[in-house]
């Protein structure tokens, strides 16, 4: 997770972004080195990558998360790119990695992205970090990743930490089926706007937020998102890590009284939770639809109206005209 504020859009265990024209076109294009030359476990000292753009994630707070296959990839590339060289700096000094470091970011990706793509034009080795988890989710990089695949450049990745993935599974909330959403707009009426939005989605949310907006956030989750289930976890992997778990109404209270905490922030939103349906609404409103269509027509109204199964609002229309006669 990185320290770039811009929205993500997201999908289904997916995420996507603001799209830079049409989806590149062409025949197949090769999506990753040769396996042969990546790094085999148990095979003493890993060859050198080969050329192409490598998407490596790196440690989210503990530095030892770091993959064996992302520090062969880092010491074999011929540049790294990130987005704060200090941060870079210290992962890699932490294994003696003097891989030259140039930055890539929200600020200069227009300019560099031409080099990078030319370096690779070349035969070059290049990795893309963020400053901590995974490239790409709320990080720059995808035009980047869409140039080189509109130039048939091999793109791969060293896959490893993210902080959506590791508050998701820590929450306590349903894996199964889940929405990464990004940061939420910075102004309220844009952020209320995309909640209603995700809301219509029968999933766990996961957003990132920046901590003195958090309790601002919940609010207006609670408000549109309703009395959910939620987690707030900070500092993942760090030595003051915290997952906070309850209701959306008790999270909002407890950090507008806390105030803003430190550290970097992920907000995970359990699914809206099922209701009964109150039946005797249900019977009321299929007698009015009744009195004008066929039991036929009636459920098939009520079906499209309550979400209830049409079988069964059917059965109760044929109980409702017998009791009629």
């Amino acid at each position: 997770m990185g320290k770039s504020g811009g929205s993500t859009s997201a999908a289904r265990a997916t995420s996507g972004s603001s799209d830079e024209g049409r989806e590149p076109s062409g025949g197949p294009a090769p999506s990753k080195p040769d396996p042969a030359d990546l790094p085999v476990e148990g095979a003493g000292e890993a060859p050198a990558p080969a050329s192409g753009l490598y998407l490596v994630a790196t440690p989210i707070g503990n530095l030892g998360d770091i993959s064996l296959r992302a520090l062969a990839v880092l010491r074999g590339a011929d540049r790294i790119y990130c987005e704060d060289t200090r941060i870079t700096a210290r992962l890699l000094s932490r294994y003696d990695i003097g891989t030259p470091l140039q930055t890539y970011h929200d600020h200069n990706a227009e300019a560099v992205r031409p080099a990078i793509l030319a370096a690779l034009q070349r035969g070059e080795r290049v990795a893309l970090v963020s400053d901590a988890g995974t490239p790409l989710i709320s990080d720059p990089g995808y035009k980047l990743v869409r140039a080189a695949i509109a130039e048939n450049l091999p793109v791969t990745a060293a896959p490893g930490p993210s902080a959506a993935l590791t508050a998701l599974i820590l929450s306590g909330l349903p894996p199964d089926t889940f929405l990464f959403a990004g940061f939420l707009p910075k102004p309220q009426a844009a952020r209320r706007r995309a909640l209603v939005r995700w809301a219509a989605f029968e999933s766990t949310l996961i957003f990132y937020e920046a901590p003195p907006r958090l309790a601002a956030s919940l609010s207006d989750m609670t408000e549109i998102l309703g009395l959910r289930q939620a987690a707030v976890a900070r500092e993942l992997t760090k030595l003051h890590e915290e997952l906070r778990r309850g209701r959306l109404d008790d999270l909002a209270a407890h950090y507008r009284q806390a105030g803003a905490p430190r550290g970097e922030i992920v907000i995970v939103v359990g699914p809206c939770e099922a209701v009964s349906p109150d039946m005797d609404e249900v019977d009321r409103r299929l007698r009015e639809a009744l009195a004008a269509l066929g039991v036929r027509d009636a459920a098939l109204k009520l079906a499209a109206e309550t979400g209830l199964p049409r079988g069964e609002l059917y059965r109760r229309a044929l109980a409702l005209r017998e009791e009629k006669r």
